[in-house]
């Protein structure tokens, strides 16, 4: 269904209701489609540590390896020690 703006304005509650049901409610202005009314779904927010075990990550992500090979991305190849 599409109603324009003014229909919209005086008409709401029965147009929260036909989107509750499942019609697709289409506002528009000067007969352009601006906006659709859907009925809210609330976001279902997970408990901190739901994902504990569902992801895999390295465990040797520091090492003095690692810690090497940075400082050669970031500052090159080192320099041989002064004699």
């Amino acid at each position: 269904m599409q109603v324009n703006m003014h229909e919209a304005k005086s008409q709401l509650s029965g147009l929260i209701v036909a989107a509750e049901r499942g019609e697709d409610v289409l506002i528009a202005r000067n007969g352009v489609p601006v906006a659709r009314l859907v009925p809210y779904q609330p976001v279902q927010i997970k408990p901190p540590g739901a994902w504990r075990g569902l992801v895999p990550y390295a465990t040797e992500w520091r090492s003095p390896e690692t810690d090497q090979r940075v400082e050669q991305l970031f500052f090159g190849e080192p320099s041989a020690p002064a004699a």
